[in-house]
């Protein structure tokens, strides 16, 4: 197996983890919130927690499809044109990156998370 063709490989499979992440996140996200109304937990709250759960599944899948976009631009093939269709690719999945962390959390991801009370630390 040559360079060319390890790498696209390579692009393939992180790829398919990327997809996968996305696919296994929305399914336990889902099975979280059904276990959350089972427990009485009210609608709102599970809503909630269920869009925080899906948010952090689609973080997680985005930055496997960014290393995929890296591996399978930069490696293969990296004329101008390709680079400028990567930068633009990162960029808004970097922008939906930070605005779903924002949804997520509630904070940038630059910013420290608020201390936490004694009686709000889980055990």
């Amino acid at each position: 197996m040559d360079y060319e063709h390890f790498v696209v490989a390579a692009a393939r499979v992180v790829e398919f983890t990327g997809v996968f992440v996305l696919l296994l996140g929305a399914l336990i996200a889902t099975l979280a919130f059904a276990r959350r109304l089972v427990r009485r937990i009210s609608l709102q709250d599970a809503y909630h927690a269920l869009r925080a759960d899906l948010g952090r599944a689609i973080l997680l899948g985005l930055e496997f499809l960014v290393i995929a976009d890296i591996i399978g631009t930069v490696a293969i093939e990296p004329t101008l044109q390709n680079l400028g269709v990567l930068a633009v690719i990162v960029a808004i999945r970097t922008l939906l990156s930070f605005a779903l962390e924002l949804e997520v959390s509630g904070r940038w991801p630059w910013q420290r998370p608020a201390p936490q009370s004694p009686a709000s630390r889980p055990d």
